[in-house]
């Protein structure tokens, strides 16, 4: 808890914290996803590829990540909210802004994609695995690709929202320590 201008204790210096935490987290995953996952996978024949990402949109779908993924989102609406009157809102609401397009382009692009893959069936028994492969490979991986950017952007703006929070408490803090008698 911190002290706000009239000495009451908030929780926004938590939330903002929290929030940025949950957005590490999930820029984190789609990073991981751009730089590793798909081409690692890139490198799999198209019923291996097919499976493996079957099997990982399915396993993603579990409270942990669904706890960071909306968390992320929810987190920063809070903390841009507690934040509205203070100077560090702007990179709150810029957070806020990266990271709900990321979740429309989630909701709009690769959620589709990834029912559509779903749908396609068992890899094993599919006529023509490379047509699926191609109807979803290149699309998903460039708005994965999309949503790493945004939700970094976002990540970057929760840390300097973070920093500015923390600044006129370092600052009194410094600025009292120069004056006194122990600092000399």
């Amino acid at each position: 808890m911190t002290e706000n201008s009239t000495g009451r204790r908030t929780t926004a210096g938590g939330v903002l914290g929290a929030a940025t935490v949950a957005m590490g987290l999930i820029a984190g995953v789609f990073y991981i996803f751009a730089c590793a996952v798909m081409p690692s996978l890139a490198r799999s024949d198209d019923r291996v590829f097919i499976e493996v990402m079957q099997n990982v949109n399915d396993v993603i779908q579990n409270p942990v990540f669904f706890l960071s993924f909306m968390g992320a989102l929810v987190l920063t609406a809070v903390s841009a909210w507690q934040s509205r009157k203070s100077p560090h809102r702007w990179w709150v609401f810029a957070a806020l802004a990266a990271y709900a397009l990321a979740l429309l382009f989630t909701v709009a692009v690769n959620i589709p994609l990834n029912n559509r893959l779903a749908d396609a069936g068992n890899p094993a028994t599919i006529a023509d695995p490379a047509a699926v492969r191609q109807r979803f490979e290149d699309t998903w991986v460039a708005w994965n690709v999309v949503r790493a950017l945004l939700s970094t952007l976002a990540l970057a703006c929760l840390a300097r929202a973070l920093l500015l929070y923390r600044r006129p408490y370092t600052s009194a803090y410094l600025e009292s320590a120069a004056g006194s008698s122990a600092s000399r």
